[in-house]
């Protein structure tokens, strides 16, 4: 993983799920998951135990339809997401949601627009703490 290559390199490294979920939850506030892809689901909570986090973790919700679809018809894809990242705060309580994948980033930043939690994107995620790795 992350460490094993931080360890045989020296290099900063920084994965992108690993750097969403500690930035949704550096502030102890609760946060969930929203993204489009079920098998996702099973990794992304076990990674939120291994970091520690499930005690702010409000759980995740997925997007109704097809990835694949999904991806192929973009105002569709932003609707469903905006759905589940919804849930994840009217249901679950979350205050802050990351958007469970690199692809959605460009989705994430049109939801910072239309929704009130919050919203944590990977990939800016990860260029964030690379840069504070390389400021350390």
């Amino acid at each position: 993983g992350l460490e094993a290559l931080r360890a045989a390199t020296g290099l900063p490294a920084a994965g992108l799920g690993e750097a969403a979920l500690l930035e949704a939850a550096a502030d102890g506030a609760p946060f969930g998951i929203a993204t489009t892809t079920p098998l996702l689901a099973d990794a992304l909570t076990a990674r939120v135990a291994e970091l520690g986090l499930s005690d702010r973790y409000t759980g995740l919700r997925l997007t109704a339809g097809a990835p694949e679809r999904l991806s192929a018809d973009p105002a569709v894809l932003l609707d469903r997401l905006e759905r589940a990242v919804r849930a994840c705060a009217e249901r679950d309580g979350a205050r802050t949601v990351v958007i469970g994948g690199g692809p959605l980033g460009e989705a994430a930043e049109e939801l910072r627009a239309r929704c009130a939690v919050r919203i944590v994107a990977p990939i800016p995620a990860a260029c964030r703490a690379l840069a504070r790795l390389l400021t350390e």
